[in-house]
């Protein structure tokens, strides 16, 4: 399987790190009280033939066969994450494949409903992968995007990213992943449309990463891909700045740390 240096990057980064994903989205809650991946799988209640683009451990998938989908597949670039989603048990017969969005490889019209969380933004070649979801998808199908939507303001995530940004552009060898258009929903609409989509609906949420100061630190530097570039001494002056900070906001030693993900969702032309 070849890909771009920023697959390579994705790649490397979940083989190493199998089944994080998931565990973050388990421990954060929105403010329904539940996960980000349930509120994503009630956007589409009826799909019943699903794929999941950067299916990772599998976790939004065995979410998706709890509340009915009895045809599940999934691609995603780690092994290491695949090997995870087929020890779930729900997901004993579904098809699994290491592989590129880019590239799917399942037969025209095979899917009722496509899902990516926080996958779709993070891909190249965004025009190619739309086309490959509208050639897999049914006429009518739904195709549904979890993306980033930034900070709550005020709160312990936007005080790490004031301490951590200039830590990031110091390093310097990060690559630049996915495309910009697939964060908002002018662009969304932009890539979609040609190939045959509606306007997208936009549904902003908020998950809930507060916790005790240590336990936002840990929840912080799981969340961004930038971390892995620096050095143990950077990480170590930005874990002590980021405490000393961060401990102003604490209340009863919990600190308010919110962040958005929206989630869009748009159905092919019949």
């Amino acid at each position: 399987m070849t890909g771009s240096v920023d697959e390579d990057f994705l790649r490397a980064f979940h083989d190493s790190r199998p089944g994080e994903q998931s565990a973050s989205v388990e421990a954060s809650r929105t403010t329904t009280g539940r996960t980000s991946y349930e509120e994503f799988a009630d956007l589409v209640p009826d799909a019943r033939r699903v794929l999941d683009l950067g299916c990772a451990d599998g976790g939004l998938l065995e979410v998706l066969a709890r509340r009915g989908a009895d045809v599940l597949a999934g691609v995603d670039l780690s092994e290491a994450e695949l090997g995870l989603a087929r020890r779930r048990p729900a997901l004993a017969g579904a098809d699994l494949r290491l592989g590129r969005a880019q590239e799917l490889p399942f037969a025209d019209a095979s899917f009722d409903a496509v899902f990516s969380h926080m996958a779709f933004m993070l891909m190249t070649d965004v025009e190619q992968v739309v086309a490959e979801v509208a050639r897999v998808l049914e006429p009518g199908g739904a195709f549904s995007v979890a993306v980033g939507g930034g900070a709550v303001e005020g709160e312990a995530m936007e005080l790490f990213l004031s301490l951590a940004v200039p830590f990031f552009r110091a390093a310097g060898t990060m690559p630049r992943l996915g495309d910009r258009r697939s964060r908002t929903r002018e662009g969304l609409d932009g890539l979609l449309g040609p190939a045959g989509f509606a306007p997208v609906t936009w549904e902003p949420v908020v998950i809930d990463m507060g916790g005790p100061p240590e336990h936002v630190w840990d929840r912080m530097t799981g969340s961004f891909y930038d971390m892995v570039v620096l050095g143990a001494d950077q990480v170590a002056d930005l874990r002590a700045s980021f405490l000393d900070s961060v401990r102003a906001q604490a209340s009863g030693g919990r600190v308010p740390c919110g962040m958005r993900v929206v989630h869009a969702t748009t159905r092919l032309a019949t």
